[in-house]
């Protein structure tokens, strides 16, 4: 069975019915994966050149932070940097407006985060073990705690070749919950707000975060579940777009190059199914809050 729900359209946002938009709310908190196969984000002739190699800054991702305006991880400079900072702010909008068409009930709910340009090649890339996102697993962010808001993430294929993008996708959230959970350490007392006194992470870690990091450890770690026979294999083709809650969504991206991405945080109570929530699921394995 393909963790891929499919909807037809180019328009962007696509003009969906309320049927439809029924159907994408009920599969995306399931976790599954929203694809839109002809749903291309357009790149304007002035902004072609930025797919083009030479523009990373010896880092996998260029980053846009919308709150500030401000680039990361480039080395564009001048008119290169405005132009560059033009375009992820116009996919940071577009993505908005997708989420908010495709699933009604997120609008006005959903907090807008960074924005990634991804135009260096996965395949043969060199990470840590903990970095190497060619390794299933869910997302956690050990410098931003997400204090049990959810991770949800828009992603378009905008390879100028015809590149797809590689995913390997895993078991459902709670079952590999359940495969992990009585493995993973123990928040040590004090260490949150240590973390956060340090300036290491900003605002302090809850027991959930805690967690969510100690599971995206063990999964990248586990080589049997990694080799699990139940993972599929997933092509995005270029020109296509999906959305996905990555912090419940087993995933590893294992080829592919010029993808954009833009993350948004919601509370899990602003959910049509907040018991599906990662939040929800590992406090009934814990027995307690975590958040």
């Amino acid at each position: 069975m393909t963790r891929l729900e499919s909807f037809d359209g180019s328009a962007w946002p696509p003009p969906l019915v309320p049927s439809e938009q029924a159907r994408a709310t009920e599969a995306l908190e399931a976790g599954q994966i929203l694809y839109f196969p002809a749903l291309a984000f357009t790149i304007e002739p002035e902004e072609r050149r930025f797919l083009a190699d030479g523009w990373s800054a010896a880092v996998k991702n260029i980053s846009f932070d919308p709150a500030r305006g401000t680039l990361g991880g480039t080395k564009a400079e001048g008119e290169d940097a405005a132009g560059l900072t033009r375009l992820m702010s116009r996919y940071a909008q577009a993505s908005q407006k997708l989420i908010e068409a495709v699933i009604p009930n997120y609008r006005g709910q959903i907090e807008m985060a960074r924005t990634s340009f991804r135009p260096v090649e996965i395949a043969g890339r060199t990470s840590s073990p903990r970095h190497d996102d060619t390794k299933l697993h869910v997302d956690a962010f050990p410098s931003r705690p997400t204090a049990g808001r959810r991770i949800l993430r828009v992603f378009s294929n905008i390879d100028p070749n015809g590149q797809a993008r590689q995913w390997r996708v895993g078991a459902p959230f709670a079952s590999t919950a359940r495969q992990f959970y009585q493995r993973l350490p123990r928040p040590v007392p004090g260490s949150a707000l240590a973390h956060a006194m340090l300036g290491l992470t900003k605002g302090r870690r809850r027991d959930y975060d805690h967690y969510m990091l100690k599971l995206h450890d063990a999964m990248k770690r586990d080589v049997s579940y990694q080799q699990d026979s139940g993972v599929e294999a997933i092509a995005f083709p270029a020109g296509s777009s999906w959305i996905v809650f990555t912090d419940q969504v087993a995933h590893a991206a294992t080829a592919g190059r010029h993808a954009l991405e833009q993350t948004f945080h919601l509370d899990p109570v602003q959910m049509k199914h907040p018991e599906r929530s990662p939040l929800r699921v590992l406090e009934d394995l814990a027995g307690r809050r975590l958040a």
